[in-house]
């Protein structure tokens, strides 16, 4: 029997990571995403694994990938604007000769073999099933009026489950799915579509471990079970350096850490120019081990041709913390004659703040003059030391 899973990670979910969908947080020495498509991968049983992402996602996406499901890796794909357009993005990617196809939250980084496998009898079997929890505390109904709560009844336990993924589906109730999956239609998971369309879905054991990380709380959790905190003993903060320079040059806007500084020569430079932000990029991506300015955004590549270096220090943060890593604090120096940065160290660190997912109170900018250094006279020099932690 020929199974294929579609791991489902194509939602934007920012209220747990902030700048970074939570699928792109670290999870000990891995991202929450390559540990579920690990853990679906490692299944004896399961044939491939197809990873739906954010379209923008794509490219860093298929990296992860193939390095957490190695030749199981069928395909990544983009995802749609709700979940069941995403999931039906992934199915039409599994081959056809899958007998049975899987659908697993890549929320879920714990999921076993175990109940992979039961999920995989039951939908081989039945046609259509699901993993979930057993209820173990009391539940009670709750009734409301006028802002006051009160139990009006209690719901036996024993029918009542919370429920999780995989989903299975074999490929004669997938085939009546998928049609449905992309219209009107909208629905919660894609058990509760088979449901909607007259099909008796399976309950098979899940798991309490089994969670689906949502809240700051779950990643906390999850970092606990796996022990350190997650971190297996990696490193909880690490230090970068940054430097850049450039001479100003007439005839350009002068844009000191994203702020426009009128009435002033800019600095020359294939992209804006903006020696501060490239000295913060280089500092933080050095910090995570991600390389520097000049690989991510070469000065050779016409796209990066008066380029704004605050969003390119945004984007190069977003990597910074889908790594698993935030911004501890900045210190910056910045050496020049003009303009006196003392008189715009405020809207610098405002501005920074929001490129790099932080408060203004993390990072300090200090001004210097270049103290009579003729060399330096007609240049912008930029020293930034960024702390991260894990």
């Amino acid at each position: 029997m020929i199974v294929d899973v579609v791991v489902a990670a194509g939602g934007q979910g920012r209220r747990l990571g902030g700048a970074v969908a939570k699928q792109w947080l670290s999870l000990g020495d891995r991202t929450i995403f390559e540990r579920s498509v690990a853990a679906c991968a490692a299944s004896s049983r399961v044939r491939g694994v197809v990873a739906v992402v954010p379209a923008a996602d794509l490219e860093a996406a298929r990296v992860l990938a193939a390095a957490a499901a190695g030749s199981k890796l069928i395909a990544v794909v983009a995802g749609g604007e709700r979940r069941q357009d995403s999931v039906a993005a992934g199915l039409r990617a599994v081959p056809h000769d899958a007998h049975v196809v899987l659908v697993h939250d890549a929320a879920r980084p714990f999921v076993t073999d175990g109940i992979i496998g039961r999920v995989i009898d039951a939908a081989a079997h039945g046609g259509a099933a699901i993993a979930a929890a057993r209820v173990h505390d009391t539940v009670k109904h709750i009734a409301c009026e006028d802002g006051q709560r009160w139990i009006d009844g209690t719901i036996p336990r024993d029918e009542l489950a919370l429920a999780q993924t995989p989903q299975g589906f074999r490929r004669d109730v997938l085939d009546a799915l998928l049609p449905v999956m992309t219209s009107a239609v909208d629905v919660t998971d894609e058990a509760s579509l088979a449901e909607h369309l007259g099909h008796r879905v399976e309950v098979v054991d899940g798991h309490p471990d089994n969670v689906k990380i949502t809240t700051e709380d779950d990643l906390v959790r999850a970092r606990r079970a796996l022990g350190n905190d997650g971190a297996h003993g990696a490193a909880t903060m690490r230090i970068g350096l940054g430097y850049d320079s450039h001479r100003f040059a007439d005839g350009r806007r002068l844009v000191v850490g994203g702020v426009h500084v009128p009435d002033q020569a800019g600095l020359a430079g294939h992209s804006d120019g903006d020696a501060v932000c490239h000295a913060i990029t280089d500092a933080v991506l050095g910090a995570a081990g991600l390389g520097d300015v000049g690989g991510l955004f070469p000065d050779t590549d016409p796209a990066w041709k008066d380029a704004d270096s605050l969003a390119l220090l945004r984007d190069a943060f977003a990597r910074v913390h889908a790594a698993g890593w935030r911004l501890g604090n900045l210190d910056l120096v910045v050496i020049c004659h003009r303009p006196k940065i003392g008189r715009i160290a405020d809207a610098l660190r405002a501005s920074l703040a929001g490129a790099l997912d932080t408060t203004p109170d993390r990072i300090s900018v200090k001004g210097k003059t270049p103290e009579g250094t003729a060399a330096l006279e007609d240049a912008m020099i930029v020293h930034a030391v960024a702390l991260l932690e894990r």
